[in-house]
């Protein structure tokens, strides 16, 4: 079995929100270090069993940092270390009581269908981007 690379996101594949943001991330990750599974994939499944995380009890996604699960704000403020830009100033936020920043969080992981809709199905990757995405 191949190793897993160190950074992973996991994320609800069928969410418009979070394909938008997998795409910003693929965008801004210039070193391409990042890697993709949706929750509801094989891949994720067995990455969330691996880490004792439930796909019920997370709202959006997880990043996995060199075999540690973030979740929730925290896991969107350590993905912003590996972007592009000024981007990598959000990881200042960690400082926000996490009380505080998964609150801001969850309304907005709650409410991702209703504002941004959803899918049938999970996207597919281009050609392009295919090594990215574990299966």
């Amino acid at each position: 079995m191949p190793a897993l690379p160190d950074l992973i996101i996991l994320f609800d594949g069928v969410c418009n929100l979070c394909n938008r943001s997998v795409q910003f991330v693929i965008k801004h990750d210039k070193q391409k270090q990042i890697h993709f599974a949706a929750l509801q994939s094989e891949a994720g499944k067995k990455l969330l069993q691996q880490h004792n995380l439930t796909d019920k009890s997370l709202n959006s996604f997880v990043f996995i940092e060199n075999g540690k699960a973030h979740t929730q704000s925290t896991a969107a403020l350590h993905v912003s270390k590996y972007l592009s830009g000024g981007f990598k100033l959000l990881y200042g936020f960690l400082i926000v009581p996490p009380f505080i920043r998964n609150a801001v969080y969850r309304f907005i992981a709650n409410n991702r269908y209703k504002w941004f809709g959803k899918q049938d199905e999970c996207m597919i990757p281009t050609p392009e981007l295919e090594a990215r995405f574990l299966h």
